[in-house]
């Protein structure tokens, strides 16, 4: 088995994406609150992580806890929203109209970034990868890349509901390599 962890609660008045929007007290707390569930229950070797800010600061938190060093991948990040990545949304959505959330779609390319199919075709080509990892690693990414594990292991077509499969911020996430199948666990 390997498992993924969302980073914990960020400042959500900003676009996400690439960009360095740091956890809030909360986060941290739910974060912290995960890593103890984590080193009372599973038997952690080894802890990748996406290399945006907000999860390397979760990946640091898991990683004072169980004692064990995280390595950065960049291959975990979070979808690219290019120009937007970092910005306050009420900005982003008043100098980039049509990328309000309600507005995108699946196919929505944000300008110099990416859109949610490229996502899903880059972690599609990388879940290779990932079920070829050492059991009882972790790896703290973000709701979108977790999201579409979800959807190429389930073979469902993807859409744009961020919380169907209950990715909620801290929460853990079992991928077993074997069956091929992912479940939450905390």
């Amino acid at each position: 088995m390997i498992y993924l962890m969302r980073h914990g609660q960020d400042d959500e008045t900003y676009v996400g994406g690439w960009s360095d929007v740091s956890l809030l007290p909360e986060g941290e707390e739910e974060v912290k609150s995960s890593a103890l569930w984590i080193r009372d229950n599973l038997d952690i070797k080894s802890i990748m992580c996406s290399d945006v800010y907000r999860a390397t600061q979760s990946a640091q938190i898991v990683s004072d806890i169980i004692n064990i060093p995280y390595e950065l991948n960049s291959k975990l990040r979070e979808q690219n929203k290019g120009l937007l990545n970092g910005i306050p949304k009420d900005e982003a959505y008043t100098q980039y109209p049509g990328y309000t959330d309600g507005e995108v779609t699946i196919d929505t390319v944000f300008p110099q970034g990416e859109s949610l199919r490229n996502l899903y075709e880059r972690m599609k080509v990388y879940l290779g990868e990932l079920l070829k990892l050492q059991d009882d690693t972790l790896l703290i990414t973000h709701r979108g890349v977790i999201n579409m594990i979800y959807f190429i292991l389930n073979n469902k077509e993807l859409d744009m509901d961020k919380k169907q499969f209950g990715v909620s911020t801290a929460s853990v996430h079992e991928l077993d390599q074997k069956k091929k199948t992912i479940k939450k666990v905390r």
